[in-house]
């Protein structure tokens, strides 16, 4: 039986994938494949107290269970989505680094399940964008609002999507990965398991957008209801968009590198899943599809161009 580790990575539309998942998971089992996502709480623990996340102890129960269960049901495939298996956006924002311990926690992960992960499907995107929703996100879940040197150390930092797989490659050598652009599939959770997995997946016909990234209003609205100073945040309705154009520039930078060594082959160590369909008209969005959501862009009139 096939193992298919979803990882995420956060802010990549993983609570609009796992949604899919749970909504289809009869005609998914119906295709021989079962899948798995451990509970989740609706709030951070504290980055600063809290080192291990991902699957616990009771998931991998969970997990073992599930996976001796499909074996007997002739399942062809188990697929396990769990962002936390490559860190928290939490730690994240402590370390002011892209998933630092990435490597080891996925070597973690593939030891406690006892059997050879086949795949990874890692979406990723723009390191600006991917920042400016996670810091938002924070907010809304608890964290402080970062201080100018806190940001000016994410921009700086160089570590980037390229570090965060090749860490990924060295712990898991045998495993497929991968890597699947959010700016590609956004909205399209079937595209991710039929592109990026090979799966017969299911037509998405009811999208949801979920997990969004707050706006202006709503971090304000936080900090104001547990006491803390929303003047930090600036005037306006839209997406808070808290970079310098020079540390825009530095994000886009490290992610263009990133992008052009995956399309260069990735040192043979993962996969570049594209969307290559060609963009044609079509009937008109459904309304729920027509709320951006989990794109979490920045608004046109944010956005840093180059000098």
């Amino acid at each position: 039986m096939d193992i298919i580790l979803h990882i995420g990575a956060h802010r990549t539309g993983v609570a609009s994938f796992q949604d899919y998942l749970r909504r289809h998971a009869e005609a998914l089992s119906a295709c021989d494949i079962a899948c798995f996502q451990p509970a989740r709480s609706t709030t951070f623990p504290d980055a600063r107290t809290v080192s291990r996340v991902g699957l616990t102890a009771q998931d991998y129960g969970c997990v073992q269970s599930q996976m001796d269960q499909a074996r007997q049901r002739g399942m062809q495939t188990l697929l396990i989505s769990d962002a936390d298996s490559l860190g928290s956006v939490a730690q994240n924002i402590e370390q002011r680094r892209l998933y630092p311990a990435a490597g080891a926690r996925l070597k973690q992960v593939a030891g406690r399940l006892g059997a050879q992960i086949s795949t990874v499907l890692i979406s990723i995107r723009s390191l600006e964008t991917y920042w400016c929703s996670a810091l938002a996100h924070g907010i809304s879940q608890g964290l402080d609002v970062p201080d100018r040197d806190a940001l000016a150390q994410i921009a700086r930092d160089a570590r980037g999507w390229r570090d965060v797989i090749t860490d990924i490659s060295d712990a898991l050598p045998r495993t497929t990965i991968a890597v699947l652009p959010f700016e590609d599939f956004r909205g399209r959770s079937d595209l991710i398991l039929a592109q990026g997995a090979g799966l017969d997946a299911p037509f998405d016909t009811q999208r949801a957008w979920l997990n969004r990234m707050p706006r202006l209003p709503e971090l304000r609205r936080v900090l104001n209801d547990r006491g803390a100073a929303s003047s930090d945040l600036p005037f306006g309705m839209g997406r808070w968009n808290p970079f310098t154009n020079e540390e825009h520039a530095a994000l886009r930078e490290i992610h263009a590198d990133d992008i052009m060594w995956l399309t260069a082959g990735a040192d043979g160590r993962a996969t570049l899943r594209e969307d290559r369909r060609p963009e044609r008209a079509g009937p008109t969005l459904p309304r729920m599809a027509q709320n951006k959501g989990q794109e979490d862009e920045l608004d046109k009139r944010q956005m840093a161009r180059p000098r």
